[in-house]
C-alpha cells in the first residue's frame, strides 16, 4: 500500500510540474524577440562545377536509447525523426586538362573526356525536417524539465548518412554525366562542331 501511495504522489508531482512548465511556455501575452546579429560574409569562392542532376529524398530516422535492466517506462527514450533533403550530382571542370579535349578541325568533330561525376553533401531542408514522435521514460521526462533542450544534431547526422546512401543507389552520377554530355553537345553544335562518342575520363 505504501508503494502505491508513493507512486501516486510522484505522479501528482509530475503532473503539477508539467502543468506549470506548460503554462509558462504558452502563457498569453508572451513575446518572442529576435536579437540575432546579421550574417557576416567570411569567404567568396568561384564555382567550377556543373550541377547536372539532383535528387529529393525523405527518410525516417528511428533511434532508441535503452538503459540496461531498467524498464523503458522509467528510463530511456525513442525518437522518430523525419528528414527531407536533396543531393546534387555534379561534374568538376577544374580537373579537366588540355588532353581532355580532342578537336578535329577538318571533320569538325570534338570529343571530351569527362571526369567522373560526384555527389554533394546532402542538403537537409529544415522546414521539412522535424521530430515526429519522442517517447521518454519517467526519469528522462523529469530530467528534461531542468536540462537544456535535446540536442538534435545526432538525428541530422544520421539522416544525412541515410540520404547519402540512397543517393548513391539512385544512380544520380550516371544521370549527371548524360546531362552534362547533352549540354556540351548543344554547345559544340552551336559552334559548328559534331560531338563524337566521348571517352570516359
Amino acid at each position: 500500500m505504501r508503494k502505491k501511495w508513493v507512486w501516486v504522489a510522484s505522479a501528482a508531482v509530475v503532473v503539477v510540474v508539467l502543468g506549470v512548465v506548460g503554462w509558462v511556455r504558452f502563457a498569453p501575452g508572451t513575446n518572442t524577440i529576435d536579437r540575432s546579429q546579421p550574417a557576416v560574409l567570411q569567404a567568396v569562392r568561384d564555382l567550377s562545377e556543373y550541377h547536372a542532376a539532383a535528387g529529393d529524398f525523405q527518410v525516417v530516422v528511428d533511434i532508441e536509447k535503452d538503459v540496461s535492466y531498467v524498464p523503458s517506462e522509467l528510463a530511456g527514450e525513442r525518437t522518430l525523426f523525419v528528414a527531407a533533403g536533396s543531393v546534387d550530382a555534379y561534374i568538376d571542370f577544374r580537373t579537366l586538362t588540355a588532353e581532355a579535349l580532342t578537336v578535329d578541325q577538318e571533320k569538325k568533330t570534338v570529343a571530351v573526356r569527362l571526369p567522373d561525376a560526384q555527389l554533394s553533401k546532402p542538403n537537409l531542408d529544415n522546414s521539412r525536417s522535424y521530430v515526429y514522435r519522442q517517447d521518454k521514460g519517467l526519469w528522462d521526462q523529469l530530467a528534461a524539465l531542468v536540462s537544456a533542450p535535446t540536442d538534435q544534431r545526432e538525428f541530422y547526422v544520421a539522416a544525412e548518412k541515410k540520404i547519402s546512401e540512397a543517393a548513391q543507389r539512385a544512380n544520380l552520377t550516371g544521370r549527371a554525366r548524360q546531362n552534362t554530355l547533352a549540354m556540351l553537345n548543344g554547345l559544340f553544335t552551336g559552334l559548328g562542331y559534331h560531338m563524337t562518342t566521348p571517352v570516359k575520363g
